[in-house]
């Protein structure tokens, strides 16, 4: 049947049956009409087979001179005056009503009337623009990476885009049209003459200012040279104007750069702001309007649903201000994965502000023993320093380095659970732990408490400032109680930031004591076996007892047989290479027997560890030898 010609039952137009997939058996008896001017499908397929988009309509409802002797009428009278026609020239065969869906006005709720009228388009193809975009695309970084690759097909596969809308509101086109032939009238002398006026008075008086206002003098239609013109009364896509906004914002401001460091938004802006701020800017400038592009997901609650006031399980951002601080929720912020949605909860918070309360007390206790540390007298060289100090430097220097590309990358999760880890694992359940028994118990000015000092002091300042640009008033308040050496700066925030010191990587080093690390955590395991069975209450009332299987671990431990008590937290630590003279209850881990007894020394009051020189002394009866030595 495609092909088939047929006249019009009453206009004098000969039509043709086409073929379209998109209509079926149910539509109708098998030919129903088509409308190009009317129907986005239905334009479709007229291109197809070339079919004029007839569109006898104007923007009111009123059929126009194309529907012949019924132009004039309303679309609402128009449906019974031709029903009527057909009746009276005997092709009508039934009629009948019924009801189905049809798109509506979301506010007043009547019928909608599709139309195929002229529009303002953006031709992605002229001057070559979309490869412009696609080359600016690979130019700029993506975060995440695959925001790139989306960017770019979205881009390659876009039709043009039409930037009029037909809205009573709006930035207006400023177009012109000659009332005598119709033809557009739009050149760089009428924009700015029309700019200018904007730029005065505001784009509001397009709507009611006579045309003759906007237009310079002795203006003629190119076509015709017809004087007399009406405005063009639609207005700007409103991505348009977002779109533009570099120019607005970043061209006009002298504080500002061109193109901005950072555009920042939601997923579903790939669609919108992102690609309409791309084709504008490299439209008139020739590069995007941005270096870089990061992505974010959305807050949904605990179980990933979107929050809802009515669902009850909206979080409000104002309350858990009051409850918790900024900090907190800058830290939860932190915490999550933005490129995902992100899990919020009340629970979820409270578990962000115990992180928080743990970074918080690590600064504390950093503060606590600098009070009698004066950096300017008392620092130690680094030549100086025990191996532990030095290996504590070289964990810093790898929480700088990787903080920082965390920061430079966007990647604020991995800020949080860097410092976090830092803090609870490296400082406090290991460095600081160590320290305690040379910050408390040694002389004031020994060098030993003194190089615990000068890496705290070290330190300190600088896991502040990794901090600040997320908790921002903590990092503020700590920075405060610093006694500064060379930085002495009002705020935090006006600090630079940390510099990488890669001369104190020390990589065998740091491989030493991650062995030492990992014997202490077996050590650590059985002492918890004594605690449990009520033998000891606090690790210093033990005594242990080492075997090791082989001679490089015997020379390994064997190196650092002074430290291993401090290291282990216990009074005593004993090495024998003899295997054979290890006890029934030993533990072998790793190569390793271990061996932990109840300590047979008395407890020093001062140190209290448990050691054979207690009571030796008439003068200091319930003193260790070290403590009268860093009493006297």
């Amino acid at each position: 049947m495609e092909g088939i010609k047929y006249q019009h039952p009453f206009l004098k137009r000969v039509g043709s049956i086409v073929l379209a997939s998109y209509v079926t058996l149910s539509d109708g008896t098998g030919c129903v009409h088509i409308a190009p001017g009317h129907g986005q499908e239905d334009y479709l397929t007229g291109i197809k087979y070339q079919l004029p988009p007839l569109s006898p309509v104007n923007a009111v409802g009123i059929f126009t001179d194309e529907a012949g002797e019924f132009a004039g009428q309303n679309i609402k009278e128009g449906n019974s005056s031709i029903i009527k026609k057909l009746d009276d020239t005997g092709v009508l065969f039934y009629k009948t009503d019924f009801a189905h869906s049809y798109p509506h006005c979301w506010r007043c709720k009547d019928p909608v009337i599709f139309r195929a009228t002229e529009q303002w388009f953006v031709n992605l193809d002229h001057n070559n623009l979309r490869q412009r975009i696609l080359e600016e695309i690979k130019q700029s970084q993506w975060i995440p990476s695959w925001g790139e690759s989306r960017m770019a097909k979205m881009i390659s596969e876009r039709p043009d885009w039409c930037i009029s809308r037909q809205r009573s509101w709006g930035v207006p086109i400023p177009a012109f049209y000659c009332i005598d032939c119709g033809q557009e009238l739009i050149n760089t002398d009428t924009i700015h003459s029309v700019k200018d006026k904007f730029e005065a008075e505001g784009a509001d008086i397009w709507f009611y200012k006579d045309v003759s206002y906007f237009l310079p003098p002795d203006t003629k239609c190119s076509q015709c040279a017809g004087i007399r013109f009406e405005k063009e009364m639609d207005i700007f896509d409103v991505w348009f104007e977002s779109g533009s906004s570099h120019c607005s914002v970043l061209q006009k401001r002298s504080d500002l750069a061109y193109p901005a460091d950072l555009y920042l938004e939601g997923t579903d802006q790939y669609r919108g702001w992102f690609q309409l701020s791309l084709l504008l800017s490299v439209g008139a400038w020739d590069k995007a309007p941005f270096k870089s592009v990061l992505t974010h997901g959305f807050v949904v609650d605990e179980k990933g649903e979107k929050m809802s006031k009515s669902l009850g399980n909206f979080i409000s951002v104002e309350d858990t201000l009051k409850e918790f601080g900024a900090d907190i929720l800058r830290l939860w912020t932190s915490s999550m994965d933005y490129q995902n949605d992100m899990n919020v909860s009340h629970n979820l918070i409270v578990r962000c502000s115990d992180a928080y309360r743990r970074i918080r007390n690590t600064f504390r206790y950093l503060l606590s023993n600098l009070y009698d540390f004066d950096p300017k007298v008392n620092t130690i060289s680094y030549e100086e320093l025990l191996e532990i100090d030095r290996w504590a430097l070289h964990k810093t220097q790898e929480l700088i380095k990787d903080v920082t590309s965390a920061y430079e990358s966007f990647q604020f999760h991995r800020v949080f659970h860097n410092i976090y880890n830092f803090c609870t694992v490296e400082m406090s359940a290991l460095y600081l732990d160590i320290l305690k028994d040379r910050l408390y118990t040694f002389a004031q000015n020994s060098k030993e408490r003194r190089a615990a000092q000068t890496v705290i002091y070290y330190i300190l300042p600088n896991l502040v400032k990794l901090s600040a640009p997320i908790i921002v008033h903590t990092a503020e308040e700590a920075w405060s109680a610093i006694i500064h050496k060379d930085e002495d700066v009002w705020s935090i925030h006006l600090a630079t930031f940390p510099n990488y010191i890669p001369e104190w990587i020390d990589n065998s080093l740091h491989e030493k004591w991650e062995k030492l690390i990992n014997i202490r955590s077996d050590v650590a395991k059985e002492l918890e076996k004594m605690r449990s069975a009520k033998l000891i209450g606090n690790s210093l009332e033990a005594s242990v007892n080492l075997y090791p299987e082989n001679e490089d671990l015997w020379q390994f431990l064997k190196n650092y047989e002074d430290e291993l008590p401090i290291v282990f937290i216990v009074s005593e630590v004993k090495l024998d290479r003899n295997i054979s003279s290890k006890a029934v209850k030993g533990e072998l881990t790793n190569g390793l027997w271990i061996e932990c007894n109840v300590s047979q020394y008395k407890k020093c009051e001062r140190c209290w560890n448990f050691r054979e020189t207690v009571g030796l002394s008439k003068e200091h009866p319930t003193l260790c030898g070290r403590c009268i030595t860093a009493l006297q």
